[in-house]
């Protein structure tokens, strides 16, 4: 569905842009991944159609990544040889309390952004492992199991 869009000049109408939901919606040579979750869906494109299984799961586990990331790196006493002194201890759950529930979150880059990067950090430790000929090879031998496997599994 094509539309239209326009500002008034004047008196008149003038088109300003056009929507296009076919080619919105649309995807360029190559391979891709398109999830759709409750409130949103993402798009992955120009993958290694080999890293699809993996790029998926990844994308899949970073809500429960970036859960994880946020209550491990929640605000707490540090462990430490000495005990924190009296003075210490107060100052810190003053601290705590005065930043409530954004104690999670000082000055650190989100927790969704550490997720990403996780997942990012996987799949380019992924493409170095693949240049070596003999994990190619393993790979290469993994996915054609699973592509049998995976036939075997829909004619039954």
């Amino acid at each position: 569905m094509k539309k239209l869009y326009y500002i008034k000049e004047g008196r008149r109408y003038v088109p300003v842009s056009e929507y296009d939901s076919d080619l919105m919606d649309s995807f360029h040579k190559g391979a891709h991944i398109v999830m759709s979750y409750p409130g949103g869906s993402s798009r992955r494109y120009n993958i290694d159609p080999a890293f699809g299984p993996m790029i998926a799961a990844g994308r899949y586990a970073e809500d429960a990544i970036s859960k994880k990331i946020m209550d491990t790196s929640a605000l707490r006493v540090p462990e430490r040889d000495q005990p924190l002194t009296p003075a210490q201890l107060k100052a810190w759950k003053a601290l705590a309390k005065a930043f409530g529930k954004e104690q999670y979150a000082l000055e650190w880059c989100s927790y969704r952004e550490a997720a990403e990067a996780g997942v990012n950090a996987m799949q380019e430790e992924a493409d170095k492992m693949l240049t070596n000929p003999a994990v190619k090879k393993a790979w290469d031998y993994f996915m054609m199991v699973w592509a049998l496997t995976k036939q075997q599994e829909r004619s039954q």
